[in-house]
Formats: C-alpha cells, sequence, structure tokens
C-alpha cells in the first residue's frame, strides 16, 4: 500500500520536512534549488568519490551556484525514476507492508544533513508495526549485479547509511531491481556500520564548511577524469581570451603528461598496426587460426552504418536540414614548437 506525506514538520525522529513529496513531483527544478541548501545522500557519495554523476569539486560549485540547474534525467536516471514507484509498491507487498512518499528531509541539529527519502516505511516488517525505517529504491543494469553479491553496492550502503543518520532510523531497506527483471532486496543496519555512520557525518561537516567558507576542494590525485571533464564543460560553457600560465606549474607539468601520454598512444597504435600485418602474414587466404586446436585468432565481419550526407543533402535537402546539424566541440590543441621542445 502506498499513501503521501502531507506537509508538516518532524516526521522522523531527527528529521523535519523541508519540502513535501506532492511538491517535488509538480516542479523538479523546485527540489534541485531546495537541495543546495544542504548536503543529500547523492552528495555524500560523491564526496567520497564514489558516485557516477560527480565528485567533491562538483558538488562544492553546485551548491555555491556555479553550476546551472538541470532538471533533465541521463536515460538510466529517467528510467530509474520511472519504474521506483512500481518496484516500491512490490517491496509493499512482498513484506506486507505500508509505504509513503515523502520528499526532503533535513536534520534537526544539522540542517544542512539532508535527504529525500524515496518511502518512508510505516510499518516495518522487521519491527512491532511501529514506523523505524524507509526503502530505498533503486534500478541498476544488469551489468552491476556483481556489485550486489555480497549486499548493497557501496554508493547505495553510503546512502541509505546518510540516510539514517539524517532521519534518526536504526536501519534503513533497500530495494534493488537489477536489469529490469532481477529484483532483490537488503537491510542496511546503522549498528553495523556505525564507525563508518560517524566517518560520514564527519565528511559531511568538512564539506559542507568548505562550501559556507567558499574554498573549493582539493580532489585525490586518482579523481574521475570523466567526471571532471564533465564538469568543466559545464562551468566553463563559453570559454575567451588567454590566461598566462607561466607560474602554474602543475598545469606546465599536465601538458608534459598530456605529450608523454600522446607519444605513447601514437606508439601504441604503430606497434598494433604492426602486430597485425603479421598476424594476417600468417593467416593468409585463411579467414582463423588456431593452436593446438584451440580458436587463437579470427577476422570477423562486422556492420557499421555510414552516411553520405552530400548526396542526402543533394536528394532530400528536407531530410538533411530536418536531421543533420552542426555541433560545435573543442579540440585541445598544443603548438608544435611545444610538441618538438617537449620531445626534444
Amino acid at each position: 500500500m502506498t499513501t503521501t506525506v502531507q506537509a508538516g514538520r518532524r516526521i522522523t525522529p531527527t528529521g523535519r520536512l523541508i519540502l513535501p513529496a506532492a511538491d517535488i513531483d509538480g516542479d523538479r527544478d523546485l527540489w534541485l534549488r531546495a537541495r543546495r541548501q544542504g548536503l543529500g545522500s547523492s552528495d555524500i557519495a560523491a564526496i567520497l568519490g564514489i558516485s557516477r554523476y560527480g565528485n567533491a569539486l562538483s558538488v562544492y560549485h553546485d551548491k555555491t551556484g556555479g553550476l546551472p540547474i538541470d532538471g533533465d534525467d541521463s536515460e538510466p536516471a529517467l528510467w530509474g525514476r520511472l519504474n521506483e514507484e512500481t518496484v516500491a509498491r512490490e517491496w509493499a507487498r512482498r513484506n506486507r507492508s505500508v509505504i509513503q512518499k515523502v520528499g526532503l528531509i533535513a536534520n534537526t541539529e544539522r540542517p544542512w544533513q539532508m535527504c529525500t527519502l524515496d518511502r518512508r516505511v510505516l510499518e516495518c516488517p522487521l519491527a512491532d508495526g511501529r514506523e523505524k525505517c524507509a526503502v530505498e529504491i533503486k534500478c541498476r543494469d544488469k551489468m552491476k549485479a556483481s556489485q550486489f553479491r555480497a549486499g548493497v553496492a557501496d554508493d547505495v550502503l553510503v546512502q541509505t547509511l546518510w540516510q539514517a543518520d539524517t532521519c534518526g532510523y536504526d536501519h534503513i531497506h533497500a530495494a534493488v531491481l537489477l536489469g529490469g527483471n532481477d529484483f532483490r532486496q537488503y537491510v542496511i543496519r546503522v549498528a553495523d556500520h556505525q564507525q563508518l555512520v560517524d566517518d560520514l557525518r564527519a565528511a559531511g561537516e568538512r564539506a559542507w564548511q568548505q562550501i559556507t567558507d567558499r574554498q573549493p576542494p582539493t580532489l585525490a590525485a586518482d579523481a574521475d577524469p570523466e567526471v571532471l571533464l564533465d564538469l568543466y564543460e559545464q562551468l566553463y560553457p563559453d570559454r575567451a581570451g588567454a590566461v598566462d600560465l607561466s607560474r602554474d606549474y602543475e598545469a606546465q607539468d599536465a601538458v608534459a603528461d598530456y605529450l608523454d601520454a600522446h607519444n605513447d598512444e601514437t606508439e601504441a597504435a604503430g606497434r598494433k598496426k604492426a602486430a597485425k600485418a603479421r598476424i594476417l602474414g600468417a593467416l593468409g587466404d585463411a579467414e582463423a587460426g588456431t593452436v593446438l586446436d584451440r580458436p587463437y585468432v579470427s577476422l570477423d565481419e562486422q556492420a557499421r552504418r555510414h552516411c553520405d550526407f552530400t548526396r542526402l543533402a543533394e536528394q532530400w535537402p528536407d531530410a538533411y536540414s530536418d536531421c543533420v546539424e552542426d555541433r560545435v566541440s573543442r579540440r585541445l590543441t598544443i603548438p608544435r614548437s611545444i610538441r618538438e621542445e617537449h620531445n626534444a
């Protein structure tokens, strides 16, 4: 059974309602703006460097207004949100429980500590019917199944513990749908992870202090570069002018590392082509090779779509104008003189 929570004040042992679920459903941007007043469960996962969608620096720029309010979901996030109600209802049915949509909650003692509960559990299947917990809903790709073999994935563990600490619960349930047809459920108990809960709160306090003081965090050397590249694209969509890097030795070292990596890629590509030529020479007119009757190497056919844009524009100009668009991107360029000086 699913019901809806009305606006109120304290709705969990240590949490008060900031924004009801009905308001979130009606205006997603309103929720995104409200979340900037604190750190949510997905933020703490990003701060710890275990999120697929951000890191400590992206959280900092989001909370300080450096990033645009983006209410558009990625494809995985969109389908996860659309399937949330179905998974929640199934968890309630299997556990003969009663659940409620809640909304954005802030801790009563630490207002910056926030979470958006997927569902509050009014009749916990593990307790005597009193409301003590919530259930977190996750929809993940089947390729992520190994992350849930011995329990929930690390990011889900961090998020649920943050929710429990925010709301004053002693445990949180997790309902996970893998690949659209593999339903799993877990119980995350605070008592089993008390040290981690303390560490999460300390990390959150440090991060929020940095945000309050407008002091950007320093990222670990192994921070995911894909996340950083996406962040810098959002922060600086319109670039112009030049900056003096004469005294920025870290930037100069980065240019040197980039050139070294480029040289390594070029050398590796050459070795790969040379090895392929030797393999094809050994195959002769055969399409496959074996070693001790075991398949060892083969040439497999593969199809790739190709579009003749010139012919399309000439014969079907309307279709060309409807389907083809120019997209501007930036390529990192290092002058030839700098490259020659580096390689000398």
